[in-house]
């Protein structure tokens, strides 16, 4: 019987996780990689290492940010067998999600709203440093985007390692 990691090398499909920010993309992903002995990106810090800081990237207006994180999507899409943990806004633009599902499985990563605002830090996150109510006028303007774009709907109610679990499962 063949291996996780060799059933996904054989595909040789990515592992892409969507979803609102707060929702655990990257904390999954980092243990995602690290149980399947694959590279796991960051796509967030994929773009601070080659274009700069976020918070300065918007600065500049959200769709400069947006076409830069168009190209990083370009750019990790043409990977193969690596997770990517996405952007909360990557499903805003369509040539994003088709260039993700090119060579991935999408999985939306889905977390309750009342969780992540108990525990989000507004401080770094420009799209919500006005408060806690941009984050919910956001999750209701991108949920449908979320739920329409992935392949597996994965929630996750607090326990990281059931959440993990439940995508290895999903592989098949």
């Amino acid at each position: 019987m063949r291996t996780v990691k060799e059933r996904i090398g054989m595909k040789n499909k990515n592992i892409v996780l969507t979803g609102i920010m707060g929702c655990g993309k990257t904390t999954i992903g980092r243990l995602l990689a690290e149980k399947l002995c694959i590279e796991f990106i960051d796509l967030d810090r994929y773009i601070e290492e080659k274009w700069g800081c976020i918070n300065e990237l918007f600065q500049k207006g959200e769709e400069y940010f947006r076409d830069i994180e168009s190209l990083a999507v370009s750019e990790v899409s043409e990977k193969n067998g690596v997770v990517i943990a996405t952007g909360g806004g990557v499903v805003k633009r369509m040539k994003n999600v088709a260039a993700l599902k090119k060579n991935g499985i999408i999985f939306f990563i889905d977390r309750p709203l009342e969780n992540i605002l108990s525990d989000v830090d507004i401080s770094d996150r420009p799209l919500i440093k006005e408060g806690k109510e941009r984050l919910i006028q956001i999750f209701k303007e991108r949920y449908s985007l979320y739920i329409s774009t992935c392949d597996v709907h994965i929630k996750n109610n607090g326990d990281i390692q059931p959440v993990v679990d439940d995508i290895i499962r999903n592989l098949d």
